[in-house]
């Protein structure tokens, strides 16, 4: 993580769905009533912090289901942004969406608006998982989506696919990730599944309805997943992100994994900047009414520590395929990690977890496998 001059990104949340997938534990309502209010309240949102960050060379939308906006709202949004905040020339600006909300005259519509990169929900092309998660679009519609998404004109495409559900045999999940090279997606996020305590999924998890796989599995699949994509020529540049080319690589999310500053906008919407974080409330009522009343939606703030700071850079780095760049992080953190952890760097060397070469400490692909430990170091 080299220490460069950082421009800053702007997330906007849109915390709405037609319906709760099972397993999802991301902030939003399922009825979208209240879509008009919180449009009026994001962009008095957006006032309060005009000046504070940009420029932006990032936007992303996400949710929630970005996608359930119809076209004159998703042009609002991104005329209150460029009506407030400045942005650098050729932002990568982001739109997450669900599958059954595509078709070609929306796709059309929202890349003449500028955006130009597309994130889709596909998850997987088995429809026995996608019932099982509680997806509401089918294979089919999945397929179609991408398939439209191309002939709109869109190039910057990636799909999110899952991994590690309950019953899925590791055949069943090679060929979802078959299946999606098989669109030559510019970019795959592959997440192992994660079941909130708190997620309809999660209470059937501690009711004993259904069991997860083992770690020995997990790592298969990580293993698998990683193996697949290389061969194909994809960059694992992240534990879950694999991009056909590093200027395919998602320039936003990369802000999260080296203390780039951000801008969070919408319910429950996280912002960084120096060594402050600081949140929205988690709800959609709370949200608008702290606005109207003219103050910003703020549930709570910290300030980091420099050992926090030095933790989580480790942290994120070591997610990392480009890793941690050793003497911009004893300049920026103040710890020399060689100097300080070096007989542990050397173990992890010797397992064959990490590797330090021209500068940098990053992790192999054994590392990636088990990178939330090795920041124990």
């Amino acid at each position: 993580m080299c220490m460069n001059a950082k421009t800053p990104g702007l997330y906007i949340h849109v915390p709405f769905c037609l319906s709760k997938c099972s397993y999802c534990d991301f902030y939003s309502v399922s009825s979208i009533s209240m879509l008009p209010a919180f449009l009026e309240a994001l962009f008095k949102e957006m006032e309060l912090y005009r000046g504070r960050f940009e420029p932006f060379d990032t936007v992303y939308v996400g949710g929630g289901t970005p996608s359930i906006l119809n076209p004159g709202q998703v042009e609002a949004i991104l005329t209150r942004v460029l009506k407030n905040f400045q942005l650098a020339p050729n932002p990568e600006i982001t739109l997450e969406a669900n599958p059954a909300d595509l078709d070609r005259a929306y796709l059309e519509s929202i890349r003449a608006m500028g955006i130009n990169r597309l994130t889709i929900g596909v998850q997987s092309f088995d429809q026995a998982i996608l019932d099982f998660l509680g997806r509401r679009h089918s294979v089919n519609q999945a397929i179609s989506a991408i398939d439209a998404s191309y002939r709109a004109g869109f190039a910057n495409i990636g799909l999110d696919l899952i991994y590690g559900i309950p019953g899925q045999e590791m055949d069943a999940w090679l060929d979802t990730v078959r299946r999606a090279l098989t669109f030559e997606p510019a970019h795959l996020s592959c997440y192992q599944l994660t079941v909130g305590p708190d997620t309809p999924l999660g209470i059937r998890y501690q009711q004993g309805a259904f069991s997860l796989p083992d770690e020995n599995l997990q790592h298969e699949f990580f293993i698998k997943t990683a193996e697949m994509l290389e061969d194909a020529g994809y960059i694992h540049y992240e534990v879950s992100n694999f991009a056909r080319d590093m200027t395919l690589t998602s320039r936003h999310n990369q802000k999260y994994w080296d203390h780039t500053p951000y801008l969070g906008l919408g319910p429950s919407a996280h912002s960084f900047l120096a060594n402050q974080r600081w949140w929205n409330y988690r709800s959609v009522d709370r949200y608008i009414t702290v606005l109207k009343s003219g103050k910003p939606p703020l549930e709570a703030s910290e300030i980091l520590t420099m050992e926090q700071l030095q933790l989580e850079a480790l942290y994120l780095g070591l997610r990392t395929k480009k890793g941690i760049h050793l003497q911009d992080y004893a300049t920026h953190y103040r710890c020399d990690l060689l100097t300080q952890k070096g007989d542990r760097l050397t173990k992890l060397q010797d397992e064959g977890l990490i590797a330090i070469e021209d500068g940098y400490l990053y992790p192999t692909r054994a590392g990636l496998a088990m990178a939330d430990s090795l920041a124990l170091i």
